[in-house]
Formats: structure tokens, sequence, C-alpha cells
């Protein structure tokens, strides 16, 4: 994606304005979603144009004006080519997915770690799904088996946004959205030692979450996919710096680490990891 990009901005940017391109963007649906270099920003609107006639069926091209905060997990969007528009529909894996880029939060750099984990679920699983957005986890793993999840997300929105999906995916049978605060939902006694794997993808507040997320799985034990987070300066020592923290955040547990990798780079010297563990009760 760094290549294309600079490929089409050859000749509308000076070769050391180029040389500060940023190195990927996001494409959902109709919609290009980009990160443009203060230096940079005067040539927005060219950059943005550039890109929407170069990309077919590209309707509309937003500048990433902040980075990702807040409950919700939204970024701050300008619109600096085509229309002014914050719904489209993305697909992956054969699934179908309406989004609102604006009010709900979505990343298509997941994808890969969406069917990673949709592989290792079984059929016949009970499946909870905190921090769940729009419902893309929840989604692919009940495409892939006969399963039943429940999609839980504070944003009311996002929460809308999942029930139109599991209707689109003809999945209403198997994908059970919840609005509310994990927390909350998770205390009522028709969760407790009923869940056979859980999943945490918020690295920024899912070691909140720990306990209760054990509570509800079932006595035999069960499933944890646990995203945080690492920084390091080098990106040989992510994956032991993450398993080392999981055994700090997890010690008064009885469990086993399956698998740590990196999902993806967020910043410099930050990244993003998932670790896949057991947890024995």
């Amino acid at each position: 994606m760094s290549k294309f990009l600079k490929k089409l901005l050859k000749g509308v940017l000076a070769d050391e304005e180029l040389s500060k391109v940023y190195s990927s963007f996001d494409m959902i649906g109709d919609i290009a979603i980009i990160k443009i270099p203060d230096s940079l920003l005067t040539k927005k609107n060219i950059i943005g144009e550039v890109i929407l006639q170069s990309i077919k069926n590209l309707k509309s091209v937003f500048l990433q004006r902040s980075s990702v905060s807040g409950e919700y997990r939204l970024r701050g969007l300008e619109v600096i080519a085509g229309d002014e528009k914050y719904v489209t529909y993305y697909r992956e894996y054969g699934c179908k997915f309406l989004v609102n880029v604006a009010t709900s939060y979505f990343s298509p750099r997941l994808s890969t770690e969406r069917l990673r984990i949709s592989n290792l679920v079984s059929p016949g699983e009970i499946v909870v799904n905190m921090f769940a957005g729009v419902g893309t986890f929840s989604v692919i793993m009940a495409k892939k088996h006969q399963i039943k999840v429940y999609n839980i997300d504070s944003n009311l929105d996002a929460y809308i946004l999942s029930i139109i999906n599991s209707k689109i995916n003809r999945l209403k049978d198997r994908v059970f959205s919840i609005h509310g605060d994990s927390q909350e939902v998770l205390r009522s006694n028709s969760f407790k030692d009923r869940i056979d794997r859980v999943l945490l993808p918020l690295p920024e507040r899912a070691h909140e979450f720990v306990d209760i997320s054990i509570n509800c799985l079932k006595p035999s034990g069960g499933h944890l996919h646990f995203f945080s987070h690492i920084k390091s300066d080098t990106k040989s020592q992510v994956v032991p710096t993450s398993e080392a923290y999981i055994r700090n955040l997890f010690s008064k547990y009885n469990f086993e680490i399956k698998h740590t990798q990196i999902v993806r780079d967020v910043a410099p010297r930050i990244y993003q990891t998932v670790t896949d563990l057991f947890i024995f009760k």
C-alpha cells in the first residue's frame, strides 16, 4: 500500500514531500481514510482528489485528524475529496457489514486476526465478544461455525449496527447483541460458568476485565484471546514482553499460554499483540 500511494502521488508531490507520506491508508467499502503529516496538510485536497480519481468505485476520502480515542475508540475525520458520507458496506471473508466510520470503531487491519481466531473456534461453543463494535469478529466466527456469540458493546450506534449485521448475514440465531458495559452485563448469573471462549479486543482496557471474563468460563475451563499494547525498542522482544505482562496480570490464576503474536504496529515502538490462553478452573 505504501508503494501504491507513493506511485499515485509521484508527479503531484515533490520527492522530498513523497518521502514524508505515511505508509498506508484504510479502505473501508467505498471510503478511504488517510493520515497526512502536518507539513503536507496544505495539499490535503490535492492528495484526496488523486486518490479518489485513481481507485475504482471510491466515493469518499477522509483525512484522519486525530488518533483513535475515547470510550468508543473514535477518530476525528474530515472529508477532503468526494462525498461527505460516513456509512458504507464492507466485505470480509464472505461476510457483509454495514459500518459508520464516524460513530463506531472499525479497523480493516484486524481482518487477518478475525480469520485466525475464527479458525480456532469449535462447533457448539458459547462465546463472549467484549467491546464487539459492529460485530465483525462475532459474525465471522458464527458464519464459519454453528455457535452462539454474545456481542457486547456500550456504544449504542455500534450495537444497532451489530444487530443489522447479524441480520444481513442471516445469523440472528447465532449472534446475540447486547448494549451495555461488559462488566455490568457479565455480572449476571446467566453468564457465570457458561462460556467456552472470551475475546477481549480492547488493548487499552482489557486488563480491567480479566476477573469478570474468567468468572464466565465453564468449570472445566476455557479460552481467552487477550489483546495488549506493548512498548518495545526491538520487534524481537515484543512477544516475550507481552507474555511477561500476561504472566504478571494472570498470576493468581492457573493458565497456559498457547500462542502470542504481533497483530500490528500502532505507533513508533508500540505494538498491538494478542495472546491465546487456556484458563484452568
